[in-house]
């Protein structure tokens, strides 16, 4: 690119040259254009509810051979299906057809999955208006609906 400029109009000449190199910056062209959000089905927000449609069994990556227990869960907001993760030992007899979860983001990598479970981004927090830790550790019992 050349010599920083320096002098009486310097200023002007570094923010423009530093705004130009920003774009090379794959964060920043991230947020600058909203990319998260659009290819999220939770539209960027931190938790959306859901109905679940299925329980199903993810096996778990080389060179684990466990069978990972998850959820196909349709989001109320916009209709969008996603796989949810249910996570504690048991969790999986908690959760029925029809129920309403709470899902949120899992905390792996730079938003992607994680661990062993391939593809699955979202767990599951609460059941029908019950946090899930709750019912698991017995403090509560799971309401009829």
């Amino acid at each position: 690119m050349g010599k920083k400029a320096n002098g009486i109009r310097a200023g002007s000449k570094c923010a423009k040259r530093r705004a130009k190199a920003r774009w090379s910056d794959k964060w920043f062209v991230k947020s600058a254009l909203d990319l998260k959000k659009k290819s999220d089905p939770l539209f960027g927000a931190s938790q959306a509810k859901g109905i679940v449609l299925e329980k199903v069994q993810l096996e778990a990556k080389q060179p684990n051979s466990a069978m990972r227990k998850c959820a196909r869960v349709q989001l109320i907001k916009n209709g969008k299906q996603i796989t949810a993760f249910l996570p504690g030992d048991g969790a999986q007899k908690l959760v029925d057809e029809h129920d309403e979860v709470l899902v949120e983001c899992i905390g792996g990598n730079m938003g992607r999955a994680k661990g062993d479970i391939p593809g699955v981004r979202w767990q599951v927090i609460k059941v029908n208006d019950q946090s899930l830790k709750a019912l698991l550790s017995g403090k509560i019992e799971k309401a009829r609906k």
